[in-house]
């Protein structure tokens, strides 16, 4: 296949049918929306379109992972009661249906919302209700996935996981997180409890694991045996990462763009995508927050072609393994399949490298 221009490429990501499913809920508000939450909740915020965007945006490259996650302080701030948190919800699956994320897996951490009184159960009732209407309005599909918190005692999660547990599982909910400062608490093994029980009910799991201590810290977030780790780049330097991952089948939901701003990989072009996909690590390709990052699915998916050398059918063939690898029901991944495929069909440079 010929390259395509720039010009081209670009019309042809943006109009590809795309899955997402390792997306943050706090790190996607809408600018708009958090001046008006600040402003009707009296909460102490910029109070312009562009201070409240210096915030919500973190730069280019911070100093590491932790500084990165200050970017999150006011989201969680506005994000205190059920209307906010619906409101937000809806946002960010019509952010991304317009950008043609047909499937969308949203995480967030429910703990760090209920400052108000809302209980863990009641949170994430009311990103579903957002959600789910979003969703159904825009003819797409989302689903939920619980995050919880390293830096929560262990006994806060296991109790949080519980209550989800005493009056059956929440709808939309597919899935239970570990995520936080890594380098603070970088032992999974602290939540074994927790996750089993959700396993248990049903719910897969995904781990934050990689954002520090490389490879080595990838290799350690196997021992909770996640299906799918975020992030996780460096495990292309450990040969035993490499391969435990392509022996257990684990995939990678990697965030270049995030990624190089937390300075976990140096430059954009030294995120190793092509070398993890050369390696039969299974990865997929996301954005990780749509706001903190500043970058939509449609940027990523082209920065793949156009900086990291994966070529168009590699493209495809990424968005169509994000179906495959989504922790939704096999009647809606035949859907999402069917419709992605049919989709394709018509574009002959997807299919000739």
């Amino acid at each position: 296949m010929t390259a395509l221009d720039q010009r081209t490429l670009r019309a042809l990501v943006r109009a590809m049918p795309k899955a997402e499913l390792h997306l943050h809920l706090d790190g996607s508000l809408r600018v708009d929306t958090a001046l008006d939450i600040a402003r009707t909740r009296d909460i102490e915020a910029p109070g312009t379109f562009g201070a409240m965007r210096s915030v919500l945006v973190a730069p280019d490259q911070v100093t590491d992972q932790a500084e990165l996650l200050a970017a999150f302080d006011l989201p969680i701030l506005l994000m205190q009661d059920a209307e906010a948190l619906e409101r937000i919800a809806a946002d960010l699956v019509e952010d991304k249906a317009h950008d043609n994320v047909r499937y969308a897996e949203v995480r967030w951490a429910p703990l760090l919302h209920t400052n108000q009184g809302l209980t863990g159960r009641q949170v994430v009732d009311a990103v579903w209700k957002g959600s789910v209407a979003a969703a159904r309005k825009a003819e797409t599909e989302v689903r939920l996935i619980a995050t919880l918190m390293r830096s929560h005692a262990p006994e806060r999660n296991l109790a949080f996981v519980r209550s989800l547990e005493k009056h059956g599982v929440p709808d939309g909910l597919v899935a239970v997180d570990l995520a936080g400062p890594e380098a603070r608490f970088p032992d999974p093994e602290l939540h074994r409890e927790a996750i089993e029980l959700a396993r248990s009910m049903g719910l897969h799991v995904t781990v934050h694991a990689g954002e520090w201590g490389g490879g080595a810290q990838v290799l350690r977030s196997l021992s909770v045996a996640p299906e799918r780790i975020a992030h996780g780049p460096h495990a292309i330097e450990d040969p035993a990462c490499v391969a435990a991952l392509v022996e257990r089948g684990v995939v990678l939901d990697l965030c270049p763009t995030s990624n190089t701003q937390a300075n976990i990989v140096p430059t954009y072009e030294a995120f190793p995508l092509k070398r993890l996909m050369q390696a039969g690590v299974r990865v997929t390709l996301n954005t990780d927050d749509l706001t903190v990052s500043d970058v939509t699915l449609s940027q990523e998916y082209e920065g793949a072609v156009s900086r990291l050398g994966v070529t168009v059918p590699e493209l495809w063939d990424l968005d169509l393994a994000a179906i495959e690898y989504a922790f939704c029901d096999d009647e809606t991944r035949g859907r999402l399949r069917d419709s992605f495929l049919a989709w394709g069909a018509g574009i002959p440079e997807l299919f000739h490298p």
